[in-house]
């Protein structure tokens, strides 16, 4: 009960107010985000355990679906149960430690994401364009240390990012208009200079998906010429359905991240409340669809969900 006694000016608390200029359709709100947070949750820890019980399964591709799979759980976990007590109980004091952790959490998460996407990628052009070679080039203990390199890579690059912040002076007003603690909205709370905190932001950004994205376009600009280089009508099928999947999950992770970091940086005269709810869109679509995309465009993923499915 006593987070709805918090105020603005209480030193160790941020407010985070949820959808600014909707707040009297913030019941509404979170049924969609609760629907889909609970059908991302569902459709990924069924791959999870589809994949884990399946001994035929336990190969790269599947080791990186599993590894994607995580993110996309850790991403909407870090916000969306902080957002729901807001749009339900009015529950909106977040400490400045918990807001810091959440910023880490989500971040490093997207960082993650975004680098199995580009394994997954090299995964996909070594499959069509290096066939013979693919057992030996990308084993599970390979997939294993790229994931582990993933991992280091994201922590290394947001780990600044609140420590950054830590060391700033807040304002007396701690009011963050959002549904979670996004990195720029609680640097802009700050009293102090926030020109290294902007700019390391900007600089990751742009590291990471434009470094990420040059990679993922290589690898499918190499995979296209091989496939259409393919004289059986089978296989060229078969290649073409196996890339698809893939460039389904990139342009959803990816365009709603995209459309909202430009609109945030250069689209002043878009809505708050736009910009907010593109954000929340980023990581609840890509959690939401990516194991439906999977599981119905993989066949042997497919067969084996089917089989658990019956079986219950």
């Amino acid at each position: 009960m006593a987070s709805f006694n918090i105020t603005p000016t209480d030193p160790s608390t941020f407010i985070l107010t949820g959808i600014p200029g909707l707040e009297d359709a913030h019941l509404w709100i979170s049924i969609p985000f609760f629907m889909f947070y609970m059908i991302g949750l569902l459709g990924n820890f069924t791959l999870l355990f589809v994949v884990g019980k399946e001994q035929t399964l336990h190969k790269p591709m599947y080791l990186l679906l599993c590894m994607l799979v995580l993110t996309d759980i850790v991403m909407p976990t870090s916000v969306v149960p902080k957002a729901l007590c807001i749009f339900w109980f009015n529950l909106k004091g977040i400490t400045v430690g918990g807001c810091l952790t959440q910023m880490f959490f989500l971040h490093a998460a997207s960082v993650m994401h975004s680098a199995i996407l580009v394994t997954m990628a090299f995964d996909r052009y070594v499959a069509i364009c290096n066939p013979l070679r693919y057992a030996t080039i990308l084993t599970n203990a390979r997939i294993a240390k790229l994931g582990l390199v993933g991992l280091i890579r994201s922590v290394l690059f947001i780990l600044p990012i609140p420590l950054l912040l830590s060391r700033q002076p807040f304002c007396v007003s701690r009011i963050i208009p959002h549904t979670y603690c996004d990195h720029m909205a609680v640097a802009k709370m700050s009293c102090g200079d926030i020109t290294v905190n902007r700019t390391y932001g900007l600089v990751i950004a742009v590291v990471v998906n434009g470094l990420d994205l040059m990679l993922i376009a290589m690898s499918y600009s190499l995979i296209i010429r091989a496939v259409l280089r393919i004289s059986s009508k089978k296989a060229y099928q078969k290649a073409l359905n196996t890339c698809t999947t893939h460039i389904c999950v990139i342009l959803i992770s990816y365009t709603p991240s995209l459309f909202s970091s430009l609109t945030h940086r250069f689209g002043q005269g878009i809505a708050l409340h736009v910009h907010i709810i593109l954000a929340n869109l980023y990581f609840l679509l890509a959690s939401m669809l990516n194991p439906i995309i999977y599981g119905v465009k993989t066949k042997e993923l497919r067969d084996k969900v089917g089989k658990y499915s019956c079986r219950r």
